[in-house]
């Protein structure tokens, strides 16, 4: 494993950390302020918003630098934000220090999934995604509990400090140890057969602006974008609500939530792992295996939430066929930007955070209508299945796409034939003649299908059927 993914992996440690550990500090935080829970609780949601919004801002203001330097200037934001919320005299501070470090998550996760991407042969890409992902699936198990303990026994100031200094941590391992050329898009392209947009030395975006807004004229992106917000907020629609859910429905006492969400935060860590390793291997049908797991799990979870042993069980199955999707969905945004992935890699990592806010949304709708603790597993299995649905019909136009040069070739074959026979072209076009009567060659001005005479989709000549005019007959 290069090194270089340790130093990924360490900074989205610290990042999975600052976002959800405040759920755990939020009555301290609260009682420190004078504010009441609810407006505390603003400091989840500002960070989520920031996150949506700073992923395309941050992605498109760094086009142009090189992907190491970004890596190292999204650090410091988070360094930024974190060390102010640590030492915010009032709410208002704390709030706006939130959202500066939010700012850095969805560029520093788009970003480094392309930098981790070309830090490994083509066949392992995923896996390599996967690892610096493992950075955020561990802070769900070891750095989410510890932070609470730390902010509940030294205050929860000292917990913002210790991410701060997580944060330092992961800044020296990407100038120490990311290649100043990591993910570059000559790069990039060159390991996967792919075109780019020129040499972009330093790990630049290959498109630029331009490019990578065009990655959003395919339709594939878009797809897998919507398949990350409906999938992911498949399993956010019941972990958001897991507190009440343990409590009112299961029995379980409050100090029992945080442990549960440790075993909610190991199946995370497995499925993110099996994830990267097929992904690389069979993408799509990885996808239709965990969503399918995923919305049937979800279902089931509205009757084993009503009993203990069977609700433990059930959450780390969850988080792994939750977390399984996360690689693969990467992947393929890569795979479908390949000259300017920039962008649109960062965009997806904010479509996590959508799919969260649209899953918390939809699943206190239900709560609020009264259908009870347990019915935003029904929202989930819902968004899990529509996302499912998602990718039978991107593998249903990829196929159709990829059968319709077959169907084209013999058209653009007859076209040039006729033009070499002296016919006329394709919608009647007229067909140059050589000084004897002969027809002459494309370079007279024959027009075949879309103007092109004599090449087939890959540009290669097509053999006439006819005679053609040779080279010194031509004008």
């Amino acid at each position: 494993m290069p090194l270089a993914l340790l130093a990924l992996a360490i900074g989205a440690f610290g990042i999975g950390t600052t976002e959800f550990v405040i759920m755990g500090l939020l009555p301290d935080v609260a009682a420190d302020f004078g504010v009441s829970i609810p407006t505390a609780g603003h400091l989840t949601t500002g960070y989520a918003l920031g996150v949506v919004v700073g992923a395309p801002l941050l992605a498109i203001l760094g086009a142009r630098a090189g992907r190491k330097r970004m890596l190292m200037l999204l650090m410091g934001l988070f360094i930024v934000g974190n060390a102010v919320s640590a030492a915010a005299p009032v709410f208002g501070v704390m709030l706006a220090g939130r959202v500066i470090a939010s700012l850095a998550h969805g560029a520093f996760f788009g970003i480094g999934a392309i930098v981790a991407a070309g830090l490994v042969a083509p066949r392992k890409k995923a896996g390599a995604i996967a690892m610096m992902f493992t950075g955020l699936t561990m802070a769900n198990v070891l750095g989410v509990p510890l932070g609470t303990l730390l902010g509940q026994e030294y205050g929860w100031r000292s917990t913002f400090v210790a991410v701060t200094g997580l944060g330092v941590l992961g800044l020296a391992g990407v100038a120490g140890l990311v290649p100043r050329d990591a993910g570059g898009a000559a790069e990039h392209g060159a390991r996967t057969g792919g075109r780019t947009g020129g040499s972009t030395g330093g790990g630049r975006a290959g498109g630029g602006i331009r490019g990578e807004l065009a990655a959003f004229r395919n339709v594939q992106v878009l797809l897998a974008m919507a398949m990350t917000v409906l999938g992911f907020g498949g399993v956010f629609a019941a972990i958001t609500y897991i507190a009440p859910m343990m409590t009112e429905s299961a029995g379980f006492a409050d100090s029992s939530v945080t442990w549960l969400l440790v075993l909610f935060g190991l199946g995370m860590v497995v499925g993110n792992l099996v994830g990267g390793r097929f992904a690389d291997r069979a993408l799509m049908p990885l996808l239709y295996v965990a969503l399918s797991a995923l919305a049937v799990v979800l279902a089931l979870f509205t009757l084993t939430a009503h009993d203990k042993v069977a609700a433990a069980v059930t959450l780390p199955l969850i988080g792994a066929f939750g977390f399984a999707t996360v690689p693969p969905l990467q992947k393929r945004v890569l795979d479908q930007t390949a000259d300017a992935p920039t962008l649109a890699s960062a965009v997806n990592i904010g479509a996590f955070n959508l799919g969260n806010a649209l899953a918390a949304w939809l699943g206190g709708l239900v709560l609020g209508a009264g259908f009870g603790h347990t019915a935003p597993n029904w929202v989930g299995a819902a968004l899990a299945a529509s996302a499912l649905g998602l990718a039978v019909l991107a593998s249903a136009l990829e196929r159709r796409d990829a059968a319709a040069p077959s169907g084209i070739r013999p058209a653009l074959a007859r076209a040039a034939g006729a033009v070499a026979r002296g016919g006329a072209g394709v919608q009647g076009a007229p067909v140059a003649r050589g000084e004897s009567g002969a027809p002459a060659g494309p370079a007279d001005g024959a027009v075949g299908v879309d103007g092109a005479v004599g090449a087939d989709m890959g540009g290669a000549a097509i053999p006439p059927t006819g005679a053609a005019a040779s080279p010194d007959r031509r004008r």
